[in-house]
């Protein structure tokens, strides 16, 4: 295992992650037209995965003039690029993935690729090996499966803990403003939204299941209210 593998998922519009800080990648494996992102970002192409129905020729000729590997499916097909390209990703073995997303367009899009942060298929990428991440637009997603330590910009960031694919069991939280000692979080349930860092760390541990840690990049009011 080493380095970090970028996904870069397509479907974005333009300048939509201007400005975000991407660390540096071993690999960055681009679906479809997340090429367009990826080259926008400055990011070097290494592998481009999906039916490609939607990357232009320019960016499709810029990924094979950089030696990059083209990897293409049917249009019909039983998964996403996104899901195909994150299955990539985890064949690489990588310490960490950082999914680049955005969060416009089509809510069934939206709401499908956050879900599969958490699916089963990705239960080897755990707390001891891959660590799933991902930013859908300015909201950036932690995958917890074990102990995950948070970072916050400041006291008082917001941040939701969703379970997702079951019931989420023993979550504990150190550093957050409403603590969870060991409760479970079912899906469906509004227990974990709106929680705010105490500090610019917090870590949530959980003992089965997954929870997807979001941190919306926005303050909240009730830190400022405690103090």
């Amino acid at each position: 295992m080493s380095g970090t593998v970028i996904v870069v998922s397509g479907g974005m519009d333009a300048g939509e992650l201007s400005g975000l800080h991407v660390p540096p990648a071993r690999h960055v494996v681009a679906a479809d037209s997340g090429a367009a992102t990826a080259h926008e970002l400055g990011l070097h192409v290494d592998h481009l995965i999906g039916d490609l129905d939607s990357v232009s020729d320019a960016d499709h000729a810029r990924v094979v003039a950089g030696g990059g590997r083209i990897h293409r499916y049917p249009v019909a097909k039983d998964a996403t690029d996104l899901e195909l390209a994150l299955a990539f990703a985890v064949r690489l073995d990588p310490e960490r993935i950082v999914v680049l997303a955005g969060t416009g367009g089509r809510l069934d899009h939206l709401l499908a690729g956050a879900l599969l942060l958490a699916s089963p298929a990705w239960d080897g990428a755990d707390a001891t090996r891959t660590r799933v991440e991902a930013w859908l637009g300015r909201a950036k997603i932690t995958v917890v499966r074990g102990p995950r330590v948070l970072t916050a910009t400041a006291p008082g960031e917001l941040v939701s803990l969703v379970a997702a694919g079951g019931v989420a069991r023993g979550v504990s939280t150190d550093g957050l403003l409403y603590p969870l000692r060991g409760e479970d979080l079912a899906p469906g349930s509004s227990r974990g939204v709106s929680n705010e860092f105490t500090r610019t760390t917090a870590t949530v541990s959980v003992a089965g299941g997954v929870i997807l840690a979001i941190q919306p990049g926005e303050l909240g009011a009730h830190l400022a209210g405690e103090l």
